[in-house]
């Protein structure tokens, strides 16, 4: 099976633009090897302050991105202000951002998609490797609408080297990272070599290997109500069920992935291409059956070839600044396999995306400043599920969009404005259905926009407001699901006959810092009207429950809180507090009850002390049980984490070179997410003591 695309739609995808900061900004703020200032935003069409974004923002790099590393992108992510994780074991866990999760989420890498299906199931991992990122930025609330209608919800951007970015001064430039996770028997091996060939040119290779065991967890399998319930049973093999513990049945997982590339980098611009290959086998923990105690252990086999252009033209003139571009296709397959090793269903996946963008040059009017970017967008795919569960037909996706951010500035007061028009069409091939009616082609018009200001109304501090209104396309997994799926265990169930979802929201921020303190709080809103969610119904069928997906009115209501302050000085050294709390209450409305898997109030609190050579940090993390709660789930129990860890870098001049130890879930307790469809059947981790290494040359 290939794609066969319009020669448009090739073209257009060759002359694509990812979001990276000016040339200028970069060069202010970089420091060694690309390294960037945590406080500018580089996933935004030109280089932006922090301290200025309408929307809330995470900056994740350097040593706090080595000490908050694990296998997947979610974990790695789980400890941010805003942001959770869908935890279905601990080999496919993807972020949740505000309580949005799957198709409301959009994971880039360096500012184009993944390429994978980790958007359409919770079981699909995410086919992007954190050992090799080298800054993680996450966007929340209407900055990402620029990144496509799949992103209302919010944008994860891990950026790595595969392109580089710079030719380096020493012959060859090393970085390498290496770990060990005792709670799976974890082992991580990852490593990135480049080569300046001449002074304009440089080569790239990387390669990465991480092997785990099962997992070791602070408890039983089984949450505490589900565990009662198979106690009562009449059926011994149920009883059994409820006195597994330890170990996560079959969570091990075992990846490799390797890539090469190469760049041509000078003054006025630059032109870099790579391939990478991901290979990876990892396991699903079970959903237990309490009327017979069966537990179907499905692994997954994932494979993916991709390759990747990013290019830019520094123009420099004065109505253009800077040509970006930016293109990606991926061949990606995925086998669902069963306890013999036999494939049940296999899912394949090709895609290609393009974004161009033309940065304005800034300029002066009147007494403050205008600048902006204007960009085209091309997304393509064909998505396939072949074998007997197959739960949705092959279909194709094909979505073309336009888009402008304007930004004037007063320095005091900043207003700015984004839009976007984007064409999304779906088309599904009805011979492969299982003979539920459906359409062969739809196509949606979506507008979206937002309208923002900013204040500074004291030394360090500013206030802000952003008004939205975003649209969604159905994706093809929401029209066309109707069958069992074995890797989530259910049997899924879509409409052909959706409209498109539609959102208006407004977000109100505060930030502030001073000499030894900052400060940053948000509060969110939005209304959707035909939101799409999945609810279990209770009904059964091929001896799996029901999941309907279903559409209705909903509201998003929320807020973020975090900051630091310095307690004391001690020579070279200092002591920080830190905290921050996140809340999301999402409700169908209409009767329609609480929208299923949201997040409940979480609070982390953590004291550090730093130093030119080591950190050393304690944190707590707290998280509220859940008793809000959808048609057919259950009360999740609060949980509160103890965690720890000292970083030391023995060399000044190389800040990258560091050896982390941190000691997580000290007391080795029994957590669950609420947002995870497996949290009665998989826990988080138990005590698990990680060494990581990483060093630079």
């Amino acid at each position: 099976m290939r794609i066969k695309f319009p020669l448009f739609a090739v073209l257009l995808a060759s002359a694509a633009a990812p979001a990276f900061a000016d040339a200028a900004a970069l060069d202010a703020d970089t420091a060694l090897h690309g390294t960037v200032s945590a406080e500018i935003i580089v996933t935004a069409p030109y280089a932006r302050d922090r301290a200025t974004a309408l929307s809330g923002v995470t900056v994740l790099q350097g040593t706090d991105l080595t000490r908050e590393l694990r296998g997947t992108i979610g974990e790695t992510l789980s400890r941010q202000a805003g942001v959770s994780s869908t935890s279905f074991g601990p080999n496919a866990s993807r972020p949740i951002l505000r309580g949005f999760q799957g198709e409301r989420i959009r994971i880039l890498n360096d500012g184009i998609g993944s390429f994978d299906v980790s958007n359409t199931s919770v079981d699909h991992a995410v086919v992007i490797n954190p050992q090799l990122a080298e800054r993680i930025e996450v966007l929340r609330g209407p900055a990402s609408l620029l990144y496509g209608s799949s992103a209302i919800g919010g944008v994860v951007n891990i950026v790595d080297k595969r392109i580089p970015r710079e030719v380096p001064t020493e012959p060859v430039h090393l970085d390498v990272l290496g770990s060990f996770g005792s709670a799976a028997t974890e082992r991580n091996i990852s490593g990135v070599v480049e080569v300046p060939v001449t002074d304009r040119i440089v080569l790239h290779a990387d390669g990465s290997f991480a092997e785990s065991d099962d997992l070791r967890i602070g408890g039983f399998v089984l949450s505490r109500p589900v565990r009662a319930a198979a106690l009562a049973s009449g059926d011994p093999a149920v009883r059994d069920l409820a006195v597994l513990d330890g170990r996560l049945p079959n969570s091990a997982a075992r990846t490799w992935a390797a890539g090469g590339g190469a760049a041509f980098i000078d003054a006025d611009g630059e032109l870099g291409f790579a391939y990478s290959h991901y290979d990876s086998l990892y396991g699903v923990p079970p959903r237990f059956d309490l009327a017979t105690g069966d537990g179907e252990a499905v692994r997954l086999k994932v494979k993916q070839d991709r390759i990747d252009l990013r290019g830019q033209i520094n123009a420099g003139g004065s109505l253009i600044d800077t040509i970006k571009f930016r293109f990606g296709y991926a061949d990606y397959r995925h086998s669902e396999l069963d306890d013999a090793g036999a494939i049940g269903t296999t899912f394949l996946n090709q895609g290609l995306e393009g974004r161009l963008e033309v940065a304005q040059t800034k300029r002066d009017i009147g007494s403050g400043t205008w600048r902006g970017a204007t960009g085209v967008q091309l997304f393509a795919r064909r998505f396939e599920a072949i074998g007997d569960e197959a739960f949705v037909p092959r279909n194709d996706t094909l979505q073309a969009g336009i888009f402008t951010l304007q930004e004037v500035d007063f320095g005091a007061a900043s207003v700015e404005t984004a839009g976007r028009y984007e064409r999304a069409n779906v088309k599904a091939s009805v011979s492969d259905f299982r003979g539920a009616p459906v359409f062969s082609d739809r196509n949606f018009d979506l507008f979206s926009g937002s309208l923002g200001a900013s204040f500074g109304f004291a030394q360090g501090w500013r206030l802000g407001v952003n008004l939205s209104h975003t649209e969604r396309a159905p994706a093809a997994e929401e029209l066309l699901a109707n069958g069992p799926h074995a890797g989530t265990q259910a049997f899924e169930i879509g409409n052909p006959d959706f409209v498109k979802e539609r959102a208006n929201g407004a977000e109100l921020i505060l930030r502030g810092k001073g000499e030894g303190y900052s400060f940053e709080a948000s509060v969110y809103y939005s209304r959707f009207s035909d939101y799409i969610y999945e609810v279990q119904t209770g009904a059964v069928e091929d001896n799996l429950p029901i999941f309907q997906i279903l559409q209705d009115n909903a509201r998003y209501i929320g807020f973020e809180v975090q900051g630091s302050a310095t307690l004391a000085r001690l020579g070279d050294s200092e002591i920080k507090l830190d905290a921050l709390a996140d809340y999301t209450d999402a409700k169908i409305l209409g009767g329609g009850g609480m929208v299923p898997r949201i997040p409940p109030l979480r609070m982390l609190a953590g004291i550090g002390v730093s130093g030119p050579v080591w950190d050393a940090r304690a944190e707590i993390e707290h998280a509220t049980s859940q008793t809000r709660l959808a048609a057919f789930e259950t009360e999740t129990a609060a949980y509160t984490l103890v965690n720890a860890s000292i970083s030391i870098r023995p060399f000044a001049d190389r800040p990258n070179t560091a050896i982390v130890v941190s000691a997580n879930n000290l007391f080795d307790v029994d957590a669950r997410r609420h947002a995870s469809f497996l949290k009665n059947f998989a826990p988080l981790a138990g005590r698990d003591i990680r060494v990581s290494l990483r060093f630079t040359i």
